[in-house]
């Protein structure tokens, strides 16, 4: 996509895209169809063609390679915007249908496919994680005996588990199955009592990816591309990337004493095992804000139920009390979400009930029920910021400032 100037970037923001007007292609090797353009958002182009002006102030201090960012509201997208370099050494621009490594805003996703299973009865949210992983019966404490009750599907949610966060010491998940990479995880000792305090655990996201593979006799990946990805048309969406998509796939940089280079990482996973159900996703801006409009549509989106008006109150409704929780001031935890709770939260303009995710190569999404607004920032960088990142916290704030 050809950079343009800011006020070009106001006049197309006027344009709204209707989300779901666009059929998706039935062969999922195609991309997802851009959405059709439409309007009545209640957004203001001015401030929306701020976010163009803002994100490339970034590119140009050197923070950031490129940027994608979409706002939407009423079930139409407002700006949809592409900014800097999709591969800053080779000179990609960026393009707004660019594949991001979004990492843990994987972890909801999970969340979600594990709370279908809750719309069919086959669990409750209550139920130990036992019930469904033997390998976890018999746990101890870190600091010695028994925990009054074992750790359930709640706990796993809400990072309230004890889980530890990581695998034991000289254990590389990424050429382990899932199901072995869960199995070391019971094998640790919980970190406290659980329900008692909140730490923020992949292994346990990981756990409910388990326990999706074991009551629905699939892969956890194709679990997911069942239960989530093909009925919302989120074709652009995987746990590994596609050979034919590869030329699409943001590079990822890192800071290196001030100066923007090339990560080391490796983006495609090269022999990994793992699908990395807390963190594994390739996906788009498109294919996102298919999910977060399911969510505001209490479980709807084109037509396709996903979920139950029932199992999305659940998710957005904060089950941590007076836990400290979470990665900014004022969020408590729903499943698989943080929500903002009260005044302290809304520093960047979000309502309380707000609830979003982050990533750690610096994605990040938010969704505001009361505004029926959604938006999502992708970026790709290794340090420096978290979910407090002056690149997303410009983005959250203009995007609020745009409501009228």
């Amino acid at each position: 996509m050809k950079r343009s100037t800011a006020v070009l970037a106001g006049v197309l923001a006027l344009l709204g895209a209707t989300l779901e007007a666009a059929t998706p292609p039935q062969d999922s090797g195609q991309p997802t169809p851009a959405p059709r353009i439409s309007g009545n958002t209640g957004l203001d182009a001015v401030v929306l063609g701020k976010i163009r002006t803002r994100m490339q102030e970034f590119v140009d201090r050197g923070t950031a390679a490129g940027f994608v960012t979409l706002v939407a509201r009423h079930g139409q997208v407002a700006s949809l915007q592409a900014v800097g370099w999709q591969d800053r050494d080779a000179r990609t621009p960026m393009r707004t249908n660019s594949i991001f490594q979004i990492m843990s805003m994987t972890k909801p996703i999970t969340c979600a496919a594990v709370m279908t299973l809750a719309d069919e009865g086959r669990l409750s949210i209550n139920d130990p994680v036992e019930k469904y992983l033997p390998e976890f019966k018999g746990q101890k404490l870190k600091s010695g005996g028994t925990p009054a009750h074992p750790i359930t599907i709640r706990d796993l949610m809400t990072h309230t588990s004890g889980v530890p966060a990581t695998s034991s010491k000289g254990f590389d998940r990424h050429f382990h199955t899932l199901a072995e990479v869960v199995a070391d995880a019971a094998q640790q000792p919980l970190e406290f009592e659980p329900g008692s305090k909140w730490s923020y655990s992949n292994n346990g996201i990981a756990t409910l990816g388990r326990i999706l593979e074991t009551l629905t006799g699939s892969s956890y990946e194709d679990a997911m591309a069942e239960r989530i990805f093909k009925p919302l048309g989120m074709h652009d969406t995987s746990f590994w990337m596609p050979q034919a998509k590869a030329g699409r796939l943001a590079s990822l940089y890192t800071d290196d004493h001030g100066t923007l280079k090339l990560s080391p990482e490796d983006t495609l996973r090269k022999g990994w095992k793992y699908p990395m159900p807390e963190g594994g996703l390739y996906t788009t801006a498109g294919d996102l804000v298919r999910f977060y409009q399911m969510m505001l549509g209490k479980g709807t989106f084109g037509g396709q139920r996903v979920l139950s008006p029932a199992a999305v109150e659940l998710m957005t409704t904060v089950h941590t009390g007076d836990l400290k929780t979470g990665f900014a001031p004022g969020v408590g935890y729903g499943l698989g979400w943080g929500i903002v709770k009260d005044t302290n939260g809304m520093f960047r303009y979000n309502t309380v009930g707000t609830y979003s995710h982050g990533g750690a190569y610096r994605t990040y999404s938010f969704v505001d029920p009361r505004r029926d607004l959604i938006g999502i920032i992708l970026y790709q960088r290794t340090n420096v910021g978290g979910d407090l990142a002056d690149e997303q916290t410009a983005f959250i704030q203009l995007a609020n400032a745009a409501v009228r």
